[in-house]
Parts: C-alpha cells; structure tokens; sequence
C-alpha cells in the first residue's frame, strides 16, 4: 500500500485502490491496472511535487486549458475564465477570474 493517492489515468474521476503491488482497480470506473503502467505510475508518486502552469485550488497540480480558452481542474471539475487584467495594456497580461458557482 503507498502512502499517496493515485487518480485513475483512465477517466481521472476516481482513485486506484491497490490490491498489492501488481494490481489496481480504480474505485470509480472500475478499470485495473496492472504491470509496467503501474509500476511506473507508483514510481512518479514518489518523485517530489511539481507544481504546473495552472495549479488548482484543490491540489491538483495542473489544469487543463480547453480550446473556448477557460482553464479546467480534472481533479474537482472547477473551470477559471481568463480576463484582461484591469490597468493592462491591451492584448497584454491576463489574469484568472473564478466561475460562478
């Protein structure tokens, strides 16, 4: 059993449950892994956090950004629209606004 929570590389909703050190099913969509996919995903648990270009609130490390330009968190679902900054020169740096709930 590791110490740290591996979200399904399948449909990134649910967590792998392991069953020893060569089998996991995800608890939500139910799809095992098993073998070097697995092995190599318990080895990147255990490389130090990185955190990306657009972490989450939540922990994720990276969200995704959809092609309308909103960022998108996998993990919890939460979207960011982005916006001019105000005082910004046109076309130049934009900051991140939170969605409505």
């Amino acid at each position: 059993m590791r110490p740290h929570h591996v979200t399904c590389p399948f449909c990134e909703a649910g967590e792998l449950v392991p069953f020893g050190r060569e089998f996991a099913r995800c608890g939500y969509c139910g799809l095992p892994l098993v073998g070097s996919m697995l092995e190599t995903l318990w080895d990147i648990t255990g490389l130090p956090d990185a955190l990306g270009a657009h972490p989450c609130e939540c922990g994720h490390p990276q969200m995704r950004e959809l092609p309308d330009g909103v960022f998108r968190c996998p993990a919890c679902g939460s979207e960011v629209l982005p916006f001019e900054a105000p005082g910004g020169p046109a076309g130049g740096t934009e900051g991140y606004k939170d969605l409505p709930a």
